[in-house]
């Protein structure tokens, strides 16, 4: 997403009596529609990971390039709201007269007074949450790929003709080009 396309983005204001905009909470409201999104996506790879992890547990890998694609979309969304949402940050935080590069911690804690620092700090627990489910679910995933390769290299090892077996006229020896027999449910 580019500086032009984050500027695009509408602002949600709350209007006063006369029709104008308090601008203290306009970049506070659109962090926290920002963070809201960002969320929901952190909730749909988790959902993706999930679907991930049952199609490795149940060996239905003919799918498993389709949700690995679905989550690669997922993150490129993240990095586009995680973008806007950094912005917004350096927008509320000046406004907050706290510095530009500041964590959403940070912002909990410089806060005017009203619910925003209950309205972050409950949105930072939620991201902490769900970065913690991504991590189990990223982690367990990739052990389950990777005990997957290390077998099927292991089989197709085993399969294979052994360098060194040959015999007196120098060729592969009959033993080791005898048919084989997969399960490909294993």
């Amino acid at each position: 997403m580019s500086e032009a396309d984050i500027a695009l983005l509408p602002r949600a204001a709350s209007a006063l009596p006369d029709g104008s905009r308090k601008l203290d909470d306009m970049g506070a409201n659109e962090l926290s529609a920002l963070i809201w999104r960002e969320r929901e996506l952190l909730e749909l790879l988790v959902f993706k990971l999930e679907v991930e992890h049952l199609l490795l547990t149940t060996g239905k890998t003919r799918w498993l390039h389709h949700a690995t694609n679905e989550i690669e979309q997922v993150v490129a969304s993240l990095r586009d709201v995680g973008l806007a949402r950094s912005v917004e940050v350096s927008t509320v935080a000046l406004t907050w007269g706290t510095s530009e590069d500041a964590t959403l911690r940070h912002l909990i804690d410089h806060a005017p007074a009203g619910p925003w620092s209950d309205i972050f700090a409950n949105h930072l627990a939620a991201l902490t949450q769900l970065t913690a489910d991504i991590t189990v679910l990223r982690d367990t995933n990739e052990r389950m790929l990777r005990a997957a390769s290390r077998s099927t290299q292991e089989t197709l090892a085993q399969a294979s003709a052994e360098s060194g077996v040959y015999n007196a006229s120098g060729a592969a020896d009959a033993q080791s080009s005898a048919a084989r027999l997969f399960d490909k449910d294993l």
